[in-house]
């Protein structure tokens, strides 16, 4: 990589942590933000460069959280930061459903470009993934005049209420909010960890699903199957081979509009531009957000040019879809991860992690399994001598990193997988260290 850094990318740890100012801060929080946002960190971000953030008390801490595959470019990339200002210069919005702009036109010609398959495309963007997953169902209900949708066990596709409806974990993100929106129908994920039959192929697993949804639903009232390529909060499952082609494969022959969730694997996290590319899958939808944008926040579908057209005008859209500025730090964010080959770096990183992280599988028998893509990583925690998660030790193991000056994530089902989703700008110096830490961590709590 060709990178240079605006702050030192060195960790450290000056005094009190969460130190004075931090602690001055959540005062203030307690007193003025709702209680059901919450945080992972204690501390409050001054600065964030490449693998770095700096924290209001001046302590330098290690990012492998890259604010949920955000800020895959660095939180704030030189270049994007340019092109932001360069726009909010001329203009920060205007409304591309009342005056319309070059960029977002730019923007959609260049996902046609990048997004699997040669198909003619086209693209409409919103705000949040959540957005953009509510868009692919409603596009995907008037192309097919069809209503039942399909998620399957351990999704998250968002906060919103249909969204809710296809997220699989209930607490946080559905209890107490319903009633959810109908004619949602959940079949079984490939979960290879916690197959039942460990010897189960990802084409078996995926006959599984489909004798489910014949027998529930019957495949011509299905208007769309959306999954997650690799599953993110769900504890960054990756599908046994041959599931998701076998799903794709079935959905086309019953004519059903096949959705890929890409909004946290998209855009070079995976190893690849977007983790359908691993196993030569072309969505009839894709939805994206998170890293497309380097920090600014868009979302949006592409699609088949066919399907996305057979919405009535109007029928799509909203006020800051699309928004100009947003859509400028998209076409530098993209042109960067092109120049830099950031696809090519999380396949290093990926290498990195599974080198250290196997080896250290053999001598800790709480590591149940190691897994993921790219720089979208994972490790599943679980009581010694069988499969059951250890939600425990996954939060002590990520409190110790953290009081180290490394933040890493956790997720799963289960609250039992610490996630790894470090910038694609981190340096090897930086991530060996955060390593280190980590392996520290798990061998003095497990």
């Amino acid at each position: 990589m060709d990178i240079t850094y605006r702050i030192e990318q060195k960790r450290n740890i000056t005094g009190a942590f969460p130190g004075p100012k931090s602690v001055e801060l959540a005062a203030r929080r307690a007193n003025a933000v709702a209680l059901g946002v919450a945080s992972s960190m204690p501390v409050y971000v001054a600065d964030a460069d490449g693998g770095i953030i700096v924290d209001v008390d001046g302590n330098s801490i290690i990012d492998l959280g890259s604010g949920i595959a955000v800020t895959s470019v660095g939180a704030s990339n030189e270049k994007v930061a340019a092109a932001v200002a360069a726009q909010a210069a001329r203009f920060t919005h205007t409304c591309f459903m009342v005056t319309p702009y070059e960029g977002y036109v730019e923007l959609a010609e260049k996902l046609a470009e990048i997004t699997p398959g040669t198909q003619a495309k086209k693209a409409v963007f919103f705000n949040s993934g959540s957005e953009a997953v509510e868009n692919a169902i409603k596009v995907a209900r008037v192309a097919t005049g069809r209503t039942a949708v399909v998620a399957f066990d351990h999704a998250y596709h968002g906060r919103t209420n249909l969204t809710m409806g296809l997220t699989a974990k209930a607490a946080p993100y559905k209890r107490g909010f319903g009633p959810l929106a109908s004619e949602i129908y959940r079949m079984p994920m490939s979960y290879p960890f916690r197959e039942e039959n460990p010897n189960i192929s990802g084409k078996e697993a995926a006959e599984r699903a489909i004798l489910n949804m014949e027998k529930q639903i019957g495949g011509d009232q299905i208007a769309a199957i959306i999954i997650e390529p690799i599953q993110g909060e769900g504890g960054f499952i990756v599908p046994a081979t041959g599931f998701l082609p076998r799903l794709a494969e079935w959905a086309k022959e019953q004519g059903i509009v096949f959705v890929a969730d890409e909004v946290q694997a998209g855009f070079c996290r995976s190893g690849a531009w977007f983790a359908s590319d691993i196993e030569g899958i072309n969505p009839d939808i894709i939805t994206v957000a998170k890293g497309i944008a380097g920090g600014m926040p868009l979302s949006g579908i592409v699609g088949r040019a066919e399907l996305l057209d057979a919405v009535h005008p109007g029928g799509l859209g909203g006020t800051y879809g699309g928004n100009p500025v947003a859509v400028a730090a998209a076409l530098e964010t993209i042109k960067f991860m092109e120049e830099q080959d950031l696809a090519s770096r999380a396949r290093e990183i990926e290498e990195q992690f599974f080198t250290r992280m196997r080896k250290l599988a053999t001598e800790v028998s709480a590591i149940g399994d190691i897994r993921g893509r790219g720089a979208m990583v994972a490790i599943e925690l679980v009581k010694a001598g069988g499969i059951e998660p250890d939600m425990d030790l996954t939060k002590k193991i990520a409190a110790d990193c953290l009081a180290e000056g490394v933040l890493i994530l956790t997720c799963g089902t289960y609250g039992n997988v610490i996630r790894l989703l470090p910038p694609l700008v981190i340096s090897d110096e930086l991530l060996t260290e955060a390593f280190d830490v980590l392996e520290a961590a798990i061998r003095k709590n497990a």
